[in-house]
């Protein structure tokens, strides 16, 4: 069965009316971003529905002729709505927008707006655990960064971006010695062109030393004696690769 959880008092209202709805035959549509759990939502509302895509207007109107509860995702995607007919069924759709309001009102007997991620903190919070534990144990990584309470989210795209986000930083935290030096090769592999390629391609190297350099010690000073170059030469070098 699926599971939804949230704090949301939207989102409690909108499973609060379905709730209260649910065994009457008449239609309802979540409307919200992309990847903001509109899906996840009717699953656990209804998790005995047929689900089928509006991507496939036959498939949707075979659907419907043949079960009297159904979810539609991805309804703005219908080529041509109005020749669905939802009487004497229990529809649950699902949109990133409303491409038709006239259409959406005369279709839907409830239309309910899911909120953005950014608008539920503590649903990021679970969402953020969830995918860690997840990311771990597809990436089969043993130790977790000490720092990984305090990673970026990328919330631009709700669920989509966070996960990315968490999984793109275990990657990159998981990385060995041998790890980076194949990511390099095969880069270079393909880009490594042109007649100044060893200059060019020495940034590199170069740029993410001496900015972690310069975040781990703080002062110019002491990460020229640690890199063992000029203070003059790393002073250079920080203006060459525009490192603030």
């Amino acid at each position: 069965m699926e599971t939804f959880f949230t704090t949301s008092e939207k989102i409690q209202h909108i499973i609060k009316s379905f709730n209260l709805t649910k065994t009457l035959f008449v239609s309802s549509i979540i409307i919200g971003d992309a990847h903001t759990g509109k899906r996840a939502l009717a699953r656990y509302l209804f998790p005995d529905a047929v689900v089928v895509s509006g991507t496939n207007q036959e498939e949707v109107k075979l659907a419907l002729d043949t079960y009297d509860e159904l979810i539609i995702t991805d309804f703005e995607k219908l080529t041509n709505p109005i020749e669905c007919s939802f009487d004497n069924k229990r529809i649950i759709a699902t949109a990133n927008y409303i491409a038709n309001t006239s259409i959406i009102d005369e279709l839907f007997a409830f239309i309910y707006k899911i909120p953005t991620l950014v608008e539920r903190p503590d649903d990021i919070t679970y969402l953020k655990n969830i995918f860690i534990q997840e990311a771990l144990q597809t990436l089969m990584i043993d130790t977790v960064p000490k720092d990984i309470e305090n990673i970026t989210l990328d919330l631009s795209q709700n669920s989509k971006s966070l996960k990315k986000s968490i999984y793109t930083y275990l990657t990159k935290h998981s990385m060995d010695e041998k790890d980076i030096e194949d990511i390099l090769y095969n880069y270079l592999l393909s880009h490594l062109d042109g007649n100044d390629g060893y200059r060019e391609y020495l940034g590199l190297f170069e740029k993410p030393l001496i900015e972690a350099g310069l975040k781990k010690y703080g002062s110019q000073l002491q990460l020229s004696q640690v890199l063992g170059i000029n203070r003059n030469t790393l002073r250079k070098k920080i203006h060459e690769h525009h490192i603030n």
